[in-house]
């Protein structure tokens, strides 16, 4: 199985500007392939130009420009050339599919922060001082960039990339591995049931609080984007220092956030993998979930328009991105699989409508938001511990019949 690391690289100030100049030159490759591919289109009746085409063409302009493209790696320009054909690919698949096609766009020097090295050896090295107790990555053309290696990597190395988050630099690496040994079995089986008063409900009756990042987040951010939002719009090269620091700030405090809200999600993600043998999830269609209301034409005044509830439907929208289910839901299964754990996604409809001890179904069931009461036989209990409830016996069915 394939696994990803990320590390933390502290390079001195000469090799964080020749990580910049990297960057710098792979993001004007891409730019001209890019350019290449549409003018090709537009004037020579409509001509397609795939990688291999550009990946030849490598060699000839690695020698007319030596100074920047000829001093990095000839293995990462591919992987960059490839970076832009899988766009095209990805661009096509939308068009057939009748979804919005969104053309590949041309990238700014700062919205260019990955470069991949497709093979441990060729242009970087991962540890290339083993005799050295401090671990190190090489780059060809950067040199030797310390590494803050705070878990040890098991397995073959496969890819390694260079990502640039604000004025940090990481290593990410791609690494092969056999299949990790399994956690002891506990023969606890559980359902959960996501929200947004708390994150995740069990059917064990136990809550995980919302951490609410975002929320908490909101002044600081509020305050940030105001100052930025004082300063004239002009072209990126035409900023004042004042003017970038402002950007800086607005994209720090993101960033944290960001952080944040992967720290608590694996945190959350691990202590269910360690207590359970078998976990159920509902099937959620977030992206539809947090879709802005349709408008509601006023059919007696033309150009007008009935109230669809758009401010609060707004609200529940942060508040359901702000939890991050999708993150959580996608670490969740990744650490299951690494842990030899089972999960299962179920049909989220009436889960927390449906009463556990009757089976009764309706709307009813549910007067507020945390009480559950079933009209039909009176039982009563918190919504989101029915909901979960409810999750895991559905999960239970699904993987009892599933086929052998």
């Amino acid at each position: 199985m394939m696994r990803a690391y990320k590390f933390l690289m502290r390079p001195t100030v000469r090799q964080a500007q020749a990580l910049g100049e990297m960057l710098r030159d792979h993001c004007s490759l891409y730019n001209g392939a890019l350019q290449e591919r549409r003018d090709a289109y537009r004037h020579a009746s409509k001509t397609t130009v795939r990688y291999g085409q550009q990946s030849a063409q490598l060699k000839d302009i690695r020698s007319f420009d030596p100074e920047r493209q000829g001093h990095w790696s000839f293995s990462s320009q591919q992987a960059t050339l490839r970076r832009l054909d899988k766009a095209f690919a990805a661009f096509f698949r939308r068009v057939r599919s009748g979804e919005k096609p969104g053309y590949p766009r041309f990238r700014g020097v700062n919205w260019f922060d990955t470069v991949e090295f497709p093979k441990d050896g060729d242009g970087c090295r991962w540890d290339s001082t083993p005799h050295d107790p401090v671990t190190r990555v090489r780059f060809q053309g950067v040199g030797h960039i310390k590494v803050n290696q705070h878990r040890p990597v098991a397995g073959k190395v496969k890819t390694i990339s260079v990502k640039r988050e604000g004025k940090r630099w990481y290593a990410i690496l791609t690494v092969e591995q056999s299949q990790p040994k399994p956690l002891p079995a506990t023969g606890s089986e559980v359902g959960i049931d996501l929200g947004v008063a708390n994150f995740l409900a069990t059917s064990d009756g136990e809550f995980a609080p919302n951490p609410r990042h975002g929320h908490r987040a909101a002044e600081k951010l509020e305050a940030a984007q105001q100052a930025l939002s004082r300063f004239p719009r002009v072209r990126r090269d035409k900023r004042t220092k004042n003017h970038r620091r402002a950007v800086e700030k607005v994209a720090d405090l993101h960033r944290k956030v960001r952080r944040q809200r992967l720290d608590h999600a694996h945190k959350t993600a691990l202590d269910l993998v360690r207590k359970h043998d078998f976990i159920a999830h509902e099937n959620l269609k977030i992206r539809n979930m947090v879709r802005a209301p349709a408008p509601k034409p006023d059919p007696t005044t033309p150009g007008a328009f009935l109230p669809n509830g758009a401010a609060s439907k707004a609200g529940l929208n942060r508040s359901i991105s702000d939890a991050g289910w999708g993150v959580f839901l996608t670490i969740l299964t990744a650490k299951a699989e690494s842990a030899g754990r089972e999960v299962i996604a179920v049909d989220p409809r009436n889960t927390s409508r449906t009463c556990p001890q009757c089976g009764h179904t309706c709307a009813e069931n549910r007067p507020t938001q945390e009480k559950f009461h079933c009209v039909s036989c009176g039982h009563t209990a918190h919504a989101d511990t029915v909901g979960a409830l409810n999750v895991l016996r559905a999960g239970l069915v699904r993987r009892d019949a599933a086929p052998a």
